[in-house]
């Protein structure tokens, strides 16, 4: 059925998109993407063979940064460990043991400012936070006065600065261990490093380190290097991590919303109209 094909819906990086399989199908002319990130393609091999490419940005900018969210508040008040309490044998516990840390008047500092970390910073200002950001680009004046965020052109002075770091990049070269010991060791030791974006995008290996020696308080990651930890994986050995299987984009509206906008793009590539997320490579 290969000549048959002209449009591939990638749902969880399945199938792998390879040069065997472009050449398979001559008469593709579109893949569209389940979700953002397109770091699982070769966007190069792809339009090499004349084919366009599309992800699903709209819908999942929402559940993604609820899921940020829900990552900050929970490592903030300790739930994961006061939920083992609470169900435990014995619920004998000493207050102080359970201490969290306040997120309102706390400093948030967001690191890639685009349509997820502005929806971030939507959230973040409910919750009373002083927010900063590092971005490729400054955003509009107006855009920073909204959400009452502070840009901060070098990377090093939001790590110095901020209670939690918020990653929420994109894979690239350029982005790969963004974040390793040099930046660890510019954070507060009471701050918390929260992962949605790529596992990669962490120096995992400097990041065990951080958290047994106390170089900063806590993390919590949503995404990991591989996906799952192997089971003997030092991070699971840790009480200051919390750690989730990427649940991003993982509700019900959104995977239906994901569907239909990649139905749409697969549409309009079909019909010769212009795609309405289309991903050029770079």
């Amino acid at each position: 059925v290969g000549k048959k094909v002209q449009a591939i819906y990638l749902w969880w990086h399945k199938p792998v998109i390879d040069k065997e399989l472009l050449q398979s199908l001559p008469n593709l002319k579109v893949i569209a993407n389940s979700g953002v990130g397109m770091d699982h393609l070769d966007l190069k091999l792809i339009a090499s063979f004349g084919v366009k490419m599309a992800n699903a940005p709209h819908a999942v900018s929402s559940t993604t940064a609820d899921t940020g969210m829900a990552l900050l508040l929970a490592s903030a008040r300790r739930l994961v460990e006061v939920h083992n309490i609470s169900i435990s044998p014995s619920v004998e516990y000493c207050e102080a043991d359970i201490l969290g840390v306040k997120v309102a008047g706390a400093t948030l500092g967001i690191i890639g400012m685009g349509r997820i970390g502005y929806k971030i910073a939507l959230r973040a200002k409910a919750f009373e936070m002083n927010i900063l950001y590092h971005n490729r680009t400054q955003r509009k004046v107006q855009e920073e006065q909204a959400v009452g965020a502070t840009y901060c052109k070098k990377i090093d002075s939001l790590l110095q600065q901020a209670d939690f770091v918020m990653l929420v990049v994109s894979l690239t070269p350029q982005t790969h261990k963004l974040i390793g010991k040099r930046e660890l060791e510019l954070m507060k030791p009471t701050a918390t490093l929260i992962n949605i974006s790529r596992g990669p995008v962490v120096d995992q290996e400097a990041l065990v380190a951080a958290l047994q020696t106390g170089v900063i308080r806590a993390a919590a990651l949503d995404v990991t290097s591989p996906e799952p930890l192997p089971r003997d994986h030092p991070l699971l050995k840790l009480k200051n991590i919390i750690i989730t299987p990427h649940l991003g984009t993982k509700t019900d509206k959104a995977a239906y919303m994901i569907t239909e906008e990649a139905v749409e793009n697969i549409l309009a590539a079909l019909s010769g109209l212009p795609l309405p997320s289309e991903v050029l490579p770079s």
